[in-house]
C-alpha cells in the first residue's frame, strides 16, 4: 500500500489556485460577511506568505553559491506557489465583495 505523502500533498495543494480551504465555500454564492471573511483571511495568508519569502531570500544572502541553489530550486518555488494560489483566491473574493457593494449590500448588513 502506497503511503501518503505530507510533504507533496501541501505542495501540490500550495499550487492549485482553483483549490479553496476547507469551509469556503463557491465566491458566486458567499453573501457579503462570508465574502468580507475571505477576504480577510487570503489577505493575513498572504501577508505571511509574503514575509515567509522576503525572509528566505534574507537568509539567501548569506549562504554558499552551491545552498542558496539548492534553495531556488527547492524552497523558493513552493513558497512562491504558495502566495500566487493565496492572491488569486483573494482576488476571487474582493472581485465578490465589489459584486456585492455594486448590487447595493454593504459589509455591515447581510445580502437583502
Amino acid at each position: 500500500m502506497k503511503r501518503s505523502r505530507p510533504d507533496i500533498d501541501a505542495a501540490v495543494r500550495g499550487g492549485d489556485w482553483t483549490r479553496a480551504m476547507d469551509g469556503e465555500g463557491v465566491p458566486g454564492h458567499a453573501t457579503m460577511e462570508q465574502a468580507l471573511y475571505w477576504r480577510q483571511i487570503y489577505t493575513e495568508i498572504l501577508g505571511m506568505e509574503e514575509q515567509v519569502l522576503k525572509r528566505i531570500r534574507q537568509l539567501m544572502a548569506t549562504q554558499s553559491d552551491v545552498a542558496r541553489r539548492e534553495v531556488e530550486l527547492t524552497n523558493v518555488p513552493v513558497v512562491v506557489a504558495q502566495a500566487e494560489r493565496f492572491r488569486q483566491r483573494l482576488g476571487y473574493w474582493e472581485a465578490r465583495v465589489h459584486e456585492l457593494k455594486m448590487a447595493g449590500q454593504d459589509g455591515n448588513a447581510g445580502p437583502r
